[in-house]
Order: structure tokens, then sequence, then C-alpha cells
């Protein structure tokens, strides 16, 4: 496994959904970062970063086809991010990965990835 746009072959579409549902589960009771995702788009939410994943980690593109390019620094701007807010998120995102058992050598990629991610995401 070379890097992350080819996790979506070792990981396959139910493996990334399976780990971005178990994301969410943790969100909507969150005290810190749960108050950013208004209830009624919980699953809108869980939605577009599961084929925002899907397509980064090397699988078909249907979010660029759904929403166009991410631009995700723009779309996070009305959120306040800051290292707390980014660091609860990464720590949500490794119990997923706990939670789905995604395998070591995806844990190599991905945590990278979600750190480089997360951490362009701050705007505080």
């Amino acid at each position: 496994m070379s890097g992350v746009g080819e996790l979506y072959h070792q990981m396959g579409e139910d493996g990334i959904a399976a780990l971005v549902a178990a994301f969410y589960r943790r969100i909507a009771d969150d005290e810190l970062l749960g108050p950013m995702y208004p209830k009624e788009d919980l699953e809108g939410a869980e939605e577009r970063l599961r084929e925002f994943l899907v397509m980064r980690l090397g699988g078909p593109p249907r979010y660029m086809e759904k929403r166009g390019h991410p631009r995700l620094r723009m779309r996070h701007l009305p959120f306040s991010i800051g290292e707390a807010e980014r660091d609860r998120w990464l720590e949500l995102m490794d119990a997923a990965m706990d939670e789905t058992s995604t395998t070591t050598s995806a844990r190599e990629l991905l945590r990278p990835f979600f750190a480089q991610v997360a951490d362009f995401m701050r705007n505080q």
C-alpha cells in the first residue's frame, strides 16, 4: 500500500461507511463538537464525509459529482475550529477506527491524513 489514495481498495465502500458511521455516533452527543452539527442534518453530514472519504481514498468521485471541489476550509469557516476542536475530532476518529477494527496498515495512512486535514480546518 503506497498511499492514502489507494485505501479504498483495502477498506472497501463498506469499511469506509462503517468508519464514518462509528465516528458520527460519537459526534451526536459530544459536548465540544456536537453543537457544530445540526441534529436535522446529521445524516447529511455523515453522507458528505463518507462520500468525501470514498473519493479521497481512491473510490468513485461521487462527492465531486454532487458537490464539486471539496473547498473544505471554506465550507468549515462558519464554525469556530481551534486546537481543542481539532484534537477532539481526531480523538473521535481514532475511537471510530478502534470500533471498526481498522487495520494497522490503514491506520498508518489515515492518522497523518486525518491530522493534516483537521489541522487545515483550524480557523482560530
